[in-house]
């Protein structure tokens, strides 16, 4: 029995542990893009079925498959409670100063927040939602931290241009880059 190229995205979605680019999917199932894009399109016509517990979502430029929200009680009594981690609101407040702010340093983050921030970042770095996207070209070399592709995932967007818009109180870019001269140049 010859394999289709509809089973074959359905195993390869299924297996995914992260969003799969279009380009990688055609990679792998040996199709062009044209033929790619029918097939995400029947695919997720299949599970629009109210009798199917999967979903297929486009997020973090890829596309994976998740288990659909209003099954999300079954799912929760079957995997250990104890295995999701819940962010602190200190780390919220962290995740939300890189998200919209990003590139940023630890200081510059600490500044808006009017605390160290620290210990947050480090949280947020060993859960893989922020990463080191360079340094600053001042003395000591500051870390800039920025967003990954697993919050967008968590997050369910496909790019930080989907983020619902930004609050007055929090500083613009203008604010941000006099903060990094002021600390990081004597």
């Amino acid at each position: 029995m010859e394999t289709t190229a509809a089973a074959a995205l359905e195993a390869v979605l299924f297996v995914a542990e992260a969003p799969v680019s279009p380009e990688r999917l055609c990679e792998v199932l040996g199709i062009e893009r044209s033929e790619l894009d029918r097939e995400i399109e029947a695919l997720a016509v299949r599970l629009e079925s109210t009798e199917r517990g999967l979903r297929l979502e486009r997020v973090a430029g890829g596309w994976r498959l998740y288990t659909r929200p209003e099954l999300s009680g079954y799912v929760e009594r079957f995997v250990s409670r104890g295995s999701i981690n819940r962010l602190s609101p200190a780390s919220q407040e962290v995740l939300a100063v890189i998200t919209y702010r990003q590139p940023v340093s630890r200081n510059q983050i600490s500044e808006i927040r009017g605390v160290d921030s620290s210990s947050s970042l480090r949280t947020l770095e060993r859960m893989g939602l922020v990463e080191v996207a360079g340094r600053l070209p001042v003395r000591g070399h500051p870390a800039l931290y920025r967003t990954t592709e697993l919050l967008l995932e968590k997050l369910g967007l496909d790019s930080l241009e989907e983020l619902p818009p930004l609050s007055e109180r929090v500083p613009s870019a203008e604010v941000m880059d006099g903060l990094a001269t002021r600390m990081f140049i004597s």
